[in-house]
């Protein structure tokens, strides 16, 4: 007899679709499973077997072919566990099934005594679950919060085999489970940093500002001490809140990458920090078996490399792709995955070797050839992509002394927030959120100058000798300011201050 279960295995950060066929007929006992499956998938049989005779049911001494379709894509993880036993099961009438088999997924890890244990990727297999029509979804009892998040699918969450027996015969129902999405993001999520702690820097304080209204690369360049690590721990605290589709998106790549770590959701935009010892396939992603590398992790949210030319060149160079496309492809022999990486790049350089190039305080060491090579470890066209570089200068003695209370992160995120409402509104038909993803033609339609703008853009193009790419960042930062400032049409001040975020590519690159 032949029975059909549907399960949902994970193709990137997507979920796919997976019918276990189980044919039971008569023969010499064999246990043939077929459709691609990987090491844990074949290992199955044990469990499966254990599950079912621990369990008070007869395991069928017959031959028995289970294929796992589309059979020409690699399946991998245990979650097929469940559903193999349960297609095992119908086949051979120990359960007939009550409920509509092929409208309910099927999906979790059995142990010997028939426990129902956690998987990884939940949330985007119950997401594909319901893009397909299914109706209900039997999961893991501790994925349960997690996959309730999708709503227009029942999810019953399970302990043991028996309960999902008992649930599909019909004898004993598995009590649904339901959370509200928006009620997890409604709380307000608290910061241990806030920009109240940092005396001064001001400067800095509005570059990061703009950054974050119109999600902008930023790099920091001063010495050691200044700062800068300081302020980018406490740049998350003025980005604007994740949406629901944003919130959804960030969850599933944690989700496919076992990093959840008891969350249900991810609530606030994410912060990855690496060593600056990090693989490039670390950073990137890949591996034998595909993961999301950091730039993936740090999706929609921000992506710090502290002491920026401490980094591998050639893990430093692959960033480039995914500062430009927002999405990293990974390409193996079975399948090619794509991943999101639309992540914002928050930079920390020192000047020199040393730290102290053109520093006041302190002598600098370095000679000029080795201020140069070191500088140079961060190529002409990766610079080219951060749109906004900023000298982070010590902080004075006066300044630490002041009694004067700093601008809190909430008063600062506030305006970010006005921002970020104005370019929803502008480019809701464009499927684009900040001015950061604007291409040539929606620049040209989005950004209208004044005469004095557009001066002072072509006299600094000629001066500062621009690439293409130079130019357009600065269009799209001062189009940034305008909206910080409430201003439709980009006057001189706006890309006046654009200007001068580019001015480290003439000061540092090009003074030798």
């Amino acid at each position: 007899m032949i029975s059909e279960i549907y399960s949902c295995s994970v193709l990137g950060i997507d979920g796919l679709i997976v019918q276990v066929e189980v044919d039971i007929s008569n023969g010499l006992p064999s246990y043939a499973l077929v459709g691609l499956p990987d090491t844990a998938v074949k290992e199955s049989k044990e469990r499966v077997f254990s599950s079912i005779k621990n369990n008070g049911f007869k395991y069928p001494m017959k031959r028995i072919t289970i294929n796992l379709a589309p059979a020409d894509i690699k399946k991998e993880g245990p979650w097929y566990d469940l559903p193999i036993a349960m297609g095992i099961l119908a086949a051979s009438e120990e359960v007939v099934p009550e409920v509509d088999l092929k409208r309910t997924i099927f999906i979790g890890e059995l142990s010997l005594k028939g426990e129902i244990r956690p998987v990884r990727g939940i949330l985007p297999m119950i997401l594909e679950a319901k893009e397909k029509g299914f109706h209900s979804a039997v999961i893991p009892w501790d994925n349960a919060r997690e996959a309730s998040l999708v709503e227009g699918i029942r999810i019953y969450p399970a302990k043991h085999l028996m309960e999902t027996i008992e649930h599909v015969c019909g004898l004993r129902e598995i009590s649904s489970y339901s959370s509200n999405l928006m009620d997890l993001l409604e709380k307000n999520a608290e910061f241990s940093f806030d920009f109240s702690d940092v005396k001064g820097q001001d400067h800095v304080k509005r570059a990061m500002e703009v950054a974050a209204a119109g999600y902008h690369n930023i790099i920091m360049i001063g010495p050691p001490g200044s700062g800068k690590t300081m302020l980018a721990r406490r740049f998350p605290s003025i980005l604007p809140p994740l949406s629901p589709g944003e919130a959804l998106e960030a969850t599933k790549i944690y989700s496919i990458s076992g990093m959840l770590k008891g969350k249900s959701l991810i609530t606030e935009r994410p912060f990855r920090s690496p060593h600056h010892t990090i693989s490039k396939i670390s950073l990137i992603g890949g591996g034998q078996v595909p993961k999301p590398g950091e730039v993936s992790l740090a999706h929609l949210g921000v992506l710090f490399l502290d002491e920026m030319p401490e980094f591998q060149k050639s893990a430093l160079e692959v960033l480039r792709q995914p500062m430009e496309d927002k999405f990293v492809n990974i390409s193996r022999v079975n399948a090619t995955l794509t991943y999101p990486a639309s992540f914002l790049l928050v930079s920390s350089i020192n000047p020199c070797p040393c730290g102290y190039y053109g520093d006041d305080s302190h002598n600098c060491q370095c000679s000029p050839r080795q201020i140069k090579n070191y500088l140079n470890k961060i190529s002409g066209p990766l610079l080219d992509r951060i749109d906004i570089h900023i000298e982070v200068n010590r902080t004075a003695y006066d300044d630490l002394e002041n009694e004067l209370v700093e601008e809190s992160s909430a008063s600062i995120k506030k305006r970010v927030n006005g921002a970020r409402d104005i370019q929803i509104d502008r480019y809701k038909n464009d499927k684009i959120f900040f001015n950061s993803q604007l291409g040539a033609a929606q620049i040209k339609k989005y950004c209208q100058m004044d005469k004095e703008a557009t001066s002072l853009l072509k006299d600094a193009f000629e001066t500062m000798n621009l690439s293409a790419r130079a130019y357009h960042r600065i269009i799209k930062l001062a189009r940034t300011i305008a909206d910080l400032d409430g201003k439709e049409t980009i006057n001189g001040i706006h890309i006046g201050e654009a200007i001068q975020y580019r001015s480290l590519d003439r000061k540092y690159w090009e003074v030798f």
